[in-house]
């Protein structure tokens, strides 16, 4: 058993980290950076170290700082969290020539898994299917433009070492092509300090489906069912649920499918701890491999919900060395679950960051109701980091009840003094099209832009 852990994170997935902690009886340590002094996790944590000024550069992205704390603090792990360093296959290094535990996959998994070029090629060796694209990265335009001549317009630019939405254009000619390419490879260079993309079919109306995989340190590899989280604004997820309406309505054979491939693909790369498996869903059921997030996920409290499976506990047990307790056919589905990001942003505005001070903080509570927060009234959101406040997840006995009961709860939500997504994302529970469960990734481009956006308006 861990005695103790230091949390290489800030926010909402640091609080879920600690309680995660608490529960087990290990104690914790938050790192911060200056400007994250009074943040939640820093005053919920045993210990907690600064460890730099507010820009993640010099905080908590600093490997160097984040071990020294670790060994000031003599910690037995490491939990990175999402984002940051949590994907990093050298920090994982590190801690481990330290003889300090990661909280995530080995190295060897993360290097398997480096990146979303070399992910495909892994894909393919499993037998799963990806969509037509370059077969690894494209090192000039005249490359990108053949690909494209190739496997027909629309297409996808997207940085091999991306995520949240950036480094990704969608071209629709050559001209939109070559100029996307250059901004692609600018804005990956500047956010993950890897210029590389690749170019892959872009799938008309697709569907964002994701499966929760768990592996142990002895090769066994379970999923938990997955995720819809097509519902995005940038290529950035505001909203999932689970079980995916795609899914449960139309292609209910497809569970099974997919469920599969993600394992095959995850015992290619061997593995272990939490990660999870991406994939994109067309209208007429084919389903192609995007990439495997090598971490926890924003959105793991709605399988948590439907499953009953703590997986930031799991995390910690598999990363002190525990078997898997569940073998795939313990693995049952109970109701449904729906998380919002509740993030401070104007919809209407191009999801434009609202940082500042909040003035009055009420959330939401009652049955079936959960949130994960690290916000409180007269906390400051920094204009640094990303602008999520927290994630409001309901669950009920079917769908329908789900969409209510976070109908209720959105409208129960009180923050001033910054502007929020809870209107826009109330707007959302009351589409028809949103309740019939038909939508693809294209719907809240389209909410925004037709007939809608007056209820939308009258929210706000």
């Amino acid at each position: 058993m861990f005695e103790k852990v230091l949390v290489a994170n800030r926010g909402e997935i640091a609080v879920r980290i600690i309680r995660a902690c608490k529960e087990l009886n290990i104690r914790t340590v938050a790192v911060y950076s200056d400007i994250d002094a009074n943040s939640m996790h820093v005053q919920m944590a045993d210990e907690a170290i600064c460890i730099g000024k507010a820009p993640a550069s010099e905080s908590y992205l600093r490997i160097d700082r984040i071990i020294s704390a670790a060994e000031i603090a003599d910690v037995d792990a490491i939990h990175p969290g999402y984002g940051f360093l949590s994907e990093n296959a050298h920090f994982a290094e590190v801690c481990e020539s330290c003889n300090i535990r990661f909280i995530g996959p080995q190295p060897r998994a993360m290097n398997a898994l480096s990146d979303k070029a070399v992910s495909r090629a892994l894909a393919k060796k499993a037998g799963v299917e990806t969509p037509p694209g370059s077969e690894g990265i494209v090192e000039k335009e005249q490359d990108a433009l053949a690909v494209a001549k190739r496997i027909g317009y629309p297409v996808m630019i997207k940085a091999v070492a991306g995520g949240g939405g950036r480094g990704m254009r969608i071209a629709h000619n050559d001209i939109s092509l070559v100029k996307g390419y250059h901004t692609a490879r600018t804005e990956a260079e500047k956010a993950f300090g890897n210029s590389g993309v690749y170019i892959e079919k872009f799938i008309e109306n697709p569907h964002h489906i994701e499966f929760q995989i768990l592996g142990d340190n002895k090769g066994k590899i379970i999923h938990l069912g997955e995720r819809d989280c097509s519902v995005q604004r940038r290529n950035q997820k505001l909203i999932e649920e689970s079980p995916s309406p795609l899914l449960e309505y139309k292609f209910k054979k497809l569970r099974d499918k997919i469920g599969k491939a993600a394992v095959r693909i995850a015992e290619a790369a061997r593995y272990t701890n939490a990660g999870t498996v991406e994939f994109i869903v067309d209208d007429h059921g084919n389903y192609y491999f995007l990439e495997v997030n090598k971490r926890i996920q924003v959105e793991h409290p709605v399988t948590e919900e439907v499953t009953g499976i703590d997986l930031v506990r799991y995390q910690i047990l598999l990363a002190m060395g525990e078997p898997l307790q569940h073998s795939q056919g313990d693995i049952t589905f109970k109701g449904h679950a729906i998380e919002c990001r509740i993030n401070a942003e104007d919809p209407f505005d191009d999801f434009r960051p609202s940082p500042g001070r909040i003035e009055m903080y009420y959330q939401p509570g009652g049955h079936g109701v959960r949130m994960e927060t690290h916000a409180y009234a007269g906390y400051t959101i920094p204009p640094t980091y990303d602008s999520m406040i927290g994630k409001l997840i309901t669950t009920g006995k079917d769908r329908r009840e789900a969409i209510d009961r976070m109908n209720r709860a959105l409208n129960e939500y009180l923050i001033t003094g910054v502007k929020t997504t809870i209107s826009f994302q109330q707007a959302i529970m009351q589409d028809p099209n949103f309740r019939r469960g038909v939508y693809s990734t294209n719907f809240v481009g389209q909410l925004l832009g037709g007939a809608r956006r007056e209820l939308i308006e009258e929210k706000t």
